[in-house]
């Protein structure tokens, strides 16, 4: 699934545009490396977005094309904010 409608439908950002612009933008990894809308999300993949100052880290946990509310968080952990 594309990173930009994975961050959409776990509701993790609001709107799939609001995700397409953040990784545009330069603020979403996945393992480490900067990754474009497209870049296709595999299940056990570390993702990190930066808003301003802070990093938000999760990993995915599960994929799916249509998930209610309750589920979301099945979706993927939230991970501690990286050392540095």
């Amino acid at each position: 699934m594309r990173v930009d409608k994975f961050l959409k439908i776990s509701r993790i950002l609001k709107r799939r545009t609001v995700a397409n612009d953040a990784a545009k933008g330069g603020r979403v990894t996945v393992n480490g490396k900067q990754v474009k809308p497209s870049y296709d999300l595999k299940v056990g993949d570390v993702c990190a977005i930066r808003f301003g100052d802070e990093v938000a880290r999760f990993r995915v946990l599960m994929i799916k094309e249509v998930v209610k509310k309750d589920e979301v968080s099945k979706l993927y952990e939230i991970l501690p904010p990286e050392e540095e």
